[in-house]
């Protein structure tokens, strides 16, 4: 298992790849909920491409050992954008399905919150081969669950002052 490394160009063609796969389903949704935070990029990104309305749920498991190590799953109590979204078909965005476990219980989270959805697909970039949830769209399977290091991470390790080196007054 050799953790992965992508680069911001991996990273948005992937992203790329998964908007053509949703497309070439023909899946009809009217909006879309992002995962915050590794679905932020990805939820954004469709929002854009398939011109439907954002909402984002901020959901947390990866709090512990530098946010390495899965932990209970916590789903904020209110998802969160611009007007109530529409329709009742949504599709639900995020970058990865690790465990499954978020996959899971958010689904039918946002069901039993919002009655009038009647359904709600997912989307992600990665799928593990540990998870026991199968997204209806991915991207890439990884049946070796390596450690993916997505190119955002970075900001995890710098402050603000770190970056006057990169960019000096």
């Amino acid at each position: 298992m050799r953790d992965l490394h992508v680069s911001w160009d991996e990273y948005n063609r992937l992203i790329e790849k998964l908007a053509v796969r949703i497309h070439d389903a023909n899946y009809d949704f009217d909006a879309i909920v992002c995962l915050a935070r590794g679905g932020l990029r990805v939820g954004d990104a469709l929002s854009r491409l398939f011109r439907v309305p954002l909402g984002v749920l901020f959901t947390s498991s990866y709090r512990e050992n530098a946010g390495q190590t899965q932990s209970r799953l916590m789903i904020a109590e209110h998802l969160s954008s611009a007007e109530p979204l529409p329709g009742s078909r949504w599709l639900l965005a995020d970058d990865l399905v690790d465990s499954g476990a978020t996959l899971v219980e958010v689904i039918p989270a946002l069901k039993a919150r919002y009655p009038q959805v009647v359904e709600i697909r997912s989307a992600v970039i990665w799928r593990k081969g540990q998870s026991v949830a199968e997204p209806d769209f991915y991207v890439d399977h990884l049946p070796t669950n390596p450690w993916i290091h997505q190119p955002f991470e970075e900001y995890d390790h710098l402050r603000p002052s770190d970056l006057k080196a990169r960019w000096p007054s």
